[in-house]
């Protein structure tokens, strides 16, 4: 008798563990939705949060150049027109707001991230006119004004991070050496 409440003990247990989440299961990062998998093993490879900053305004400046596409050649009978236009501008709201996190982490850690910042201000200064273009009137603005309007203040928000990253890692002087 005490076996079979022992056998169904281990039964009770070993389809409990089994019902266990694989997330639990398996602690590893998991890839960004919206990076291509060459593009998340540049992440992974470039270590320091500068040049991943540099990364992601690159990555950031290729879905701009990939939704300028999309607008260039709209076909009338496309159905999925839509859904690309949503998943790049998602996409480019995603590289956006790591770019920004990384900066609050290179800040944080005093880590030299002056190259990633100059370049992600100078694309915010192209990116933010050209979206702001496409909410004012932009074709069939129905179908992304939701995703467009959460790229636009994400890149508003990724620029206050710029301007209080450029006042926070200005270069250190130069000495000069007495003559």
């Amino acid at each position: 008798m005490r076996s079979i409440h022992m056998t169904g003990a281990i039964l009770l247990l070993a389809s409990i563990l089994s019902a266990t989440p694989a997330a639990v299961a398996d602690p590893a990062p998991q890839k960004k939705e919206y990076l291509t998998e060459t593009e998340a093993d540049k992440i992974r490879e470039a270590g320091d949060t500068g040049p991943r900053i540099l990364l992601f305004a690159t990555f950031a400046s290729d879905r701009i150049k990939k939704i300028q596409y999309e607008f260039a050649h709209m076909d009338p009978a496309d159905e999925k027109r839509a859904e690309r236009l949503n998943n790049l501008i998602n996409a480019y709201t995603g590289c956006i707001d790591d770019a920004a996190d990384l900066i609050e982490i290179g800040i944080e850690k005093q880590q030299d991230i002056r190259a990633g910042v100059k370049l992600l201000d100078a694309k915010i200064k192209e990116f933010l006119p050209y979206l702001q273009g496409l909410a004012a009137s932009g074709p069939e603005r129905e179908t992304y004004k939701s995703n467009l309007d959460d790229a636009i203040e994400a890149t508003q928000d990724a620029a206050k991070d710029v301007a209080k990253a450029t006042k926070e890692t200005q270069a250190a002087p130069v000495r000069r050496k007495p003559t």
